[in-house]
Order: C-alpha cells, then sequence, then structure tokens
C-alpha cells in the first residue's frame, strides 16, 4: 500500500491526498477539526483528485460548520464535585487526600480520585487519563477477541492514544489499529462500532458498498452508533 501524501488548497480548504491500493476514491470530514482527508487509487493524477473535491467543496463546508458547531466540553480542572464521564454515564469526581498509592474508584454516581496531600491539578489529570488508558485496553481486548471471530480476520497490534480529529483508524497492512482513548468516556455500544468499523477495514480497505455491507450484515445498529457518537459533546482537547 502506498503512503505518499500531498496537500491541496482549494478555495480556503486544506485537503490531505493520501494514495492507496483501493479501487475508488473516498472523502472524509473528521471531527472535531473538520479535517479533509481523501484517499485516492494509486496512480490517479492530483489534476483528477482536485477535480473531485471541487465537485464536493458544498458537502465538505456543511460538515464543517456541524463540527464548529457542535457542543465541546469544557475544559477540566480536577476540582471536586467536577462532572466526569465513564462509558457513557456522568459522575461526580470527588478528591481524596490520603497518604497511599493514587487510584481511582467508581461509587454509585461518584468518581473517587485519591491522591497524596498536595497533588496539583496536572499530576491528577495524568492519574485519571492512566486509569481511562487501563479500562479502555480491558475493553479493547474483549472486543477484539470477539470481533476477530466474528469477521474472521487478526489483528496484530492495537494502540489507544488520544486524538483531535479520529475516533480510530485502520492499517490494513500491519493488521494495526489506533483507538482514540476519549471512547472510554462514551456509551460501550459506540466503541464497540468503531472497533468494528476498523477491524471491516482489514477485509475492505475503502468505504464502499462492500465495506458498507459488512457493516449491515455484522452490526445492524452502526448508523445509530455512529450518529450517537458524533452527536455527544467533543473533549476540550
Amino acid at each position: 500500500m502506498s503512503t505518499d501524501a500531498a496537500l491541496l488548497q482549494l478555495n480556503g480548504v486544506s485537503v490531505e491526498v493520501r494514495h492507496k491500493a483501493i479501487k475508488h476514491v473516498h472523502l472524509s470530514v473528521y471531527p472535531p477539526d473538520g479535517a479533509v482527508r481523501v484517499s485516492a487509487p494509486n496512480g490517479m493524477e492530483l489534476g483528477n483528485i482536485r477535480l473531485f473535491v471541487i465537485s464536493k467543496l458544498g458537502w465538505i463546508r456543511q460538515q464543517q460548520r456541524k463540527f464548529r458547531q457542535q457542543t465541546r466540553e469544557a475544559p477540566r480542572e480536577y476540582l471536586g464535585w467536577e462532572s466526569h464521564y465513564f462509558r457513557g454515564k456522568r459522575y461526580l469526581l470527588e478528591i481524596v487526600e490520603r497518604e497511599a498509592r493514587p487510584e481511582v474508584t467508581l461509587f454509585h454516581n461518584k468518581m473517587v480520585l485519591q491522591v497524596r496531600p498536595g497533588t496539583g491539578q496536572a499530576k491528577k489529570q495524568q492519574i485519571l487519563t492512566e486509569w481511562y488508558r487501563e479500562q479502555l485496553k480491558q475493553q479493547l481486548v474483549l472486543l477484539i477477541a470477539h470481533w476477530e471471530k466474528e469477521l474472521g480476520v487478526s489483528v496484530a497490534n492495537c494502540t489507544v492514544r488520544r486524538m483531535k480529529t479520529r475516533w480510530g483508524s485502520c492499517s490494513p497492512a500491519s493488521r494495526s489499529i489506533l483507538v482514540n482513548l476519549e471512547l472510554i468516556k462514551k456509551p460501550p455500544e459506540c466503541l464497540e462500532y468503531i472497533v468494528v468499523h476498523e477491524l471491516a477495514h482489514l477485509l475492505e480497505a475503502n468505504h464502499g458498498q462492500e465495506f458498507i455491507r459488512l457493516l449491515d450484515r455484522h452490526l445492524p445498529r452502526w448508523r445509530s452508533c455512529r450518529d450517537d457518537l458524533n452527536a455527544f459533546p467533543l473533549a476540550s482537547i
């Protein structure tokens, strides 16, 4: 698969173009900033790609406006009774200072963050972020094991990363997937949708009709999950 990339500037819109071993050109606009990316078949000339993107400028701007208008979460200060989310549920943060190992526990509607006395905001954020990361990794182990069997694929590597523009991505050549850390805050069905979406790319590299048929066959509710996910407030990262 070719990974050469180019950047087009069209009427104030920046478009990243990447050639791949695919049959059809595919255009995507990603939240939260409305980044535009085109995947094009190897050998497709930039002039033809430019014409294709120009024909889609109205749709691109519509998507970008939608993302700009979407609600964003307020920056977190890691203070007591602040709202935090885990697997789609809202919790109120309770800070407990104790000379003991830092930890995070859930109790009813409270997320208890235990830290040592005098712990600053940056360290509190780091502790909670790492807890989120471990929780997401545990969920991913279960989901990937299940969906590898369902789809008949094998994942070589799964990485968790906090990302601004994507919920996930897949590199079919290396059988690797990348998952956005923010998904651990969303309902479980949203995380499952992203896992299925990325694993399906191991069978179909682009988002053509066969890809859609795969999702329809294995996760009939995927459109609802996608719409729910995109309706949630964007992280303030």
